[in-house]
């Protein structure tokens, strides 16, 4: 079906980011920011605490935006977040990005999920949401252990980077469906 690779790619690349940041983020505090374990775990729920709100919002801003707004809205969102960590702002910089990487996430799931009669026709629909939900699992029980990989052997420091490529790839995805099926 035209399309359904690269749903099925950004589909595992979003879940591979989430997941990352929840599982990685207060790690990044400790070792990246100096931060001690027991605040950075209070501060790793900023991530969650911005995809709720997100989510929460993203409830309104369907009645005046479209799914195809919401997706590019929330990858924009993720990218200042992301753009944030990477910049040398020290742990103000690391917070905010991930809130406002939370936040960036909390539209891409549900409008995913709800384009996808759009994009592949209500006949096509239930098949294509089961494997977008294999896509997920993957992205969710591969990628955070890889990035584990790179932060023991390399730095957790690149979480950043690490989230900047995935999104880079859902985000190119993204736009390649939408280019595919101009709706």
């Amino acid at each position: 079906i035209p399309g359904a690779k690269e749903v099925l790619i950004a589909f595992f690349c979003y879940c591979a980011a989430e997941q990352t940041a929840i599982l990685w983020g207060s790690t990044y505090l400790v070792r990246q920011c100096g931060m001690a374990e027991e605040t950075a775990a209070g501060f790793g729920s900023l991530f969650l605490i911005g995809i709720t709100v997100g989510r929460f919002l993203n409830g309104f801003l369907t009645y005046k935006l479209s799914d195809r707004a919401l997706i590019r809205l929330g990858q924009g969102i993720m990218l200042l977040g992301i753009t944030l960590m990477l910049l040398p702002l020290g742990t103000v910089g690391a917070l905010t990005g991930l809130l406002l990487i939370g936040l960036g996430c909390a539209p891409i799931y549900p409008c995913v999920i709800h384009s996808t009669p759009e994009h592949f026709g209500e006949e096509n629909s239930q098949a294509i949401i089961g494997v977008q939900m294999a896509s997920a699992y993957l992205g969710v029980c591969l990628m955070p252990p890889l990035f584990g990989l790179i932060a023991n052997h390399i730095s957790v420091s690149l979480l950043s980077v690490y989230l900047g490529a995935i999104t880079a790839v859902m985000i190119f995805m993204c736009e390649r469906l939408n280019r595919l099926k101009k709706t």
